[in-house]
């Protein structure tokens, strides 16, 4: 019996002084209160993740805590009235939902008074557009085509849309399904340099070069953003490179050269392309 005993109340006293579990990623923690890992003065910053419609994800930071060695939480707040709304960009971090066993400890409430002004309604297309460019963002493009196909059958016309989910079809290698969306948002819109560039990278990456290369001259005309000009020229090159086309690796080498001056990064590819093809006299 005291065995018992003894044992219940070692299990009492290791959940009181529970610690923080840093095993969930930011998409994870939607509508949670978060602690993000210890920092060198041996604070936790805390605070809650939501979404924002415009902004994506973000953080509105709560102020810092510590636990100490009883497992007692000591909460070092923001000054009352203080704002400090940080937008999540993608990473790996992993972070801590906090326990609602803390809440009371921290001062907190489940559900912060202010969400009530960012919730969207679920299921709606404002709410899965955002979900789809957030996955998208952070690399997670399944999901992103998951929700973005859900927002079509409600508004397919909504604003950015189509674009999108294209982009989240090129990352999927399903480029034929968005070579069908790109083409269609160009004939509404034919001077949207983002849409052209996802229009000529899904062409490319299918081998169909020669109507990328038509789309790409179409673009340098009526495009008044330049933005992609490198990247794209850049695509159409790699095509031929991968097609084992010297012949049409070169004269498309003249043209995407020429636009190049801007991007140091596929600059660089390009060299190491030039000596491959060279060396392999592809």
């Amino acid at each position: 019996m005291k065995n018992i005993i003894f044992a219940v109340f070692l299990l009492i006293s290791l959940q009181s002084s529970a610690q923080l579990t840093f095993d969930k990623s930011i998409l994870d923690c939607e509508d949670k209160w978060v602690a993000f890992p210890q920092e060198s003065n041996g604070l936790y910053k805390y605070g809650f993740i939501y979404l924002d419609s415009k902004y994506g994800l973000l953080f509105d930071y709560g102020g810092s805590l510590k636990i100490d060695s009883t497992g007692k939480i000591r909460a070092f707040p923001k000054e009352e009235g203080s704002m400090t709304k940080v937008p999540l960009n993608p990473n790996k971090a992993l972070l801590a939902i906090i326990p609602e066993t803390y809440f009371e400890q921290l001062k907190i409430s489940k559900v912060p008074d202010w969400l009530s002004n960012y919730k969207m309604e679920e299921g709606s297309v404002d709410r899965l557009y955002s979900w789809g460019a957030i996955y998208n963002a952070w690399g997670e493009y399944q999901k992103g085509a998951d929700s973005l196909e859900k927002a079509v059958k409600i508004n397919s016309a909504y604003k950015g849309l189509d674009a999108q989910l294209a982009y989240s079809y090129n990352r999927l290698k399903q480029y034929n399904k968005a070579i069908e969306i790109l083409k269609k948002a160009l004939v509404s819109n034919p001077t949207d340099a983002f849409v052209s560039k996802e229009y000529i990278y899904a062409l490319a990456k299918s081998q169909q070069l020669e109507a990328a290369k038509v789309s790409y001259r179409n673009s340098v005309k009526v495009c008044p953003d330049t933005t992609y000009l490198p990247e794209n020229a850049y695509y159409i090159l790699e095509g031929y490179f991968y097609k084992y086309d010297r012949v049409n690796f070169d004269k498309w080498l003249v043209e995407t050269e020429a636009v190049m001056s801007s991007n140091e990064q596929i600059k660089k590819i390009i060299a190491e392309m030039k000596v491959e093809i060279t060396k392999n006299r592809l």
